[in-house]
């Protein structure tokens, strides 16, 4: 049994996973699938948030990521601006303001939808050049995906973002993870490792770094500041996947991502200042078990394609987890999340954008 924090008690580091298109479907799956076990089944919290967008019941990914990190809710395809298009103050950014040290990691490339809304300011989330920018202005310690491309073969201004991270004074690598487990440590340098150049592959085709990358970076941003850290974990292919309406391979991406969630929850573990919260932006696929199932055998059945409308579950451990329980807004995320660090009585950031 985990331990159960005195309700009120303050957050030193957070700790956000996001399993990209994640419903109970997805979970109860690979569940199933894994001699009924997941880390995700371990937390004491347990809330379901509401996902729809300012304009659709059905949210996607940037208006979803964006309401969890500035606290509001936008149109389907908005990356960090409000339904009016103003840039709004994300929870990295606030942290940053903070003395924060703060990081981002996916299985995706790091321009994409989700980890883009955490520190992009853009109207349409296809504007991959104008988010690399973003990142570039960021100040963001840790970077870890996909992407390569937007930095160092741009299209537009042939700008060479590698060097420019490098002036910087980050440590930037391409190289495997292998190669990157005995390169040198640097928490006094920001550190960026790009996975890919556009997008990384699939688990089943070989990809695995999510779980090192969880317990590297943690490891690295607890050294970069001692007021804390903010960090924000996706596993990204569980949405596409989901798209694609392949049991099985929605089943091994929940399960990667369920490996950096017990990375991240043995951090917590041993400490008594992390707040770990698991969540999703939206289900896709509307995934279930159909009759007929059994354990280690799930007979798992989709209803469409895109996106559905389903509440996305949300597990909470470590101080102020007791905020997470219940049935809220996908903007509560950031509400709640700021409460947990002590920035709540502060003025409100929403709508204005860090210079």
């Amino acid at each position: 049994m985990l331990p159960v924090f005195e309700p009120g008690r303050q957050a030193k580091n957070i700790i956000l996973l996001i399993g990209d298109g994640m419903g109970l479907g997805q979970i109860s799956s690979a569940m199933y699938s894994n001699n009924n076990h997941l880390a995700m089944a371990e937390f004491p919290v347990v809330g379901f948030q509401k996902t729809h967008s300012f304009d659709n019941l059905i949210t996607d990914s940037a208006a979803g990521a964006t309401a969890m990190c500035c606290g509001v809710k936008t149109f389907n395809g908005a990356l960090g601006v409000t339904s009016d298009t103003l840039p709004c103050l994300t929870i990295l950014e606030e942290a940053k303001q903070h003395g924060f040290a703060a990081g981002l990691v996916a299985t995706a490339t790091v321009v994409h939808a989700t980890p883009a809304a955490f520190v992009a300011h853009q109207e349409s989330r296809i504007s991959y050049e104008a988010i690399a920018l973003d990142v570039l202005d960021s100040k963001v310690d840790l970077l870890i995906g996909g992407g390569a491309q937007y930095f160092n073969s741009r299209q537009t201004d042939n700008r060479n973002l590698y060097a420019e991270l490098r002036n910087k004074g980050y440590y930037v690598s391409d190289h495997t993870v292998e190669d990157l487990l005995r390169a040198p440590f640097h928490p006094g340098r920001g550190f960026v490792f790009f996975t890919a150049e556009t997008q990384p592959g699939g688990a089943s085709q070989g990809r695995s770094y999510l779980q090192w990358a969880t317990r590297y970076g943690l490891k690295y941003l607890q050294q970069r500041s001692e007021k804390g850290f903010f960090v924000m974990i996706e596993g990204s292919q569980i949405d596409w996947k989901s798209h694609h309406n392949d049991a099985r391979e929605v089943v091994r991406e929940t399960l990667d991502f369920d490996l950096a969630v017990r990375e991240a929850l043995e951090f917590a573990k041993g400490r008594d200042d992390t707040l770990v919260i698991v969540t999703a932006d939206h289900e896709t696929g509307g995934m279930t078990i159909n009759p007929g199932s059994k354990m280690g055998r799930p007979k798992i059945v989709f209803s469409t394609n895109s996106h559905t409308a389903a509440m996305a579950p949300v597990f909470a451990f470590g101080p102020s987890a007791e905020l997470f329980s219940g049935i809220y807004d996908n903007t509560g995320i950031h509400t709640r999340m700021r409460q947990a660090l002590g920035f709540s009585n502060s003025t409100s950031t929403a709508g204005s954008h860090a210079q």
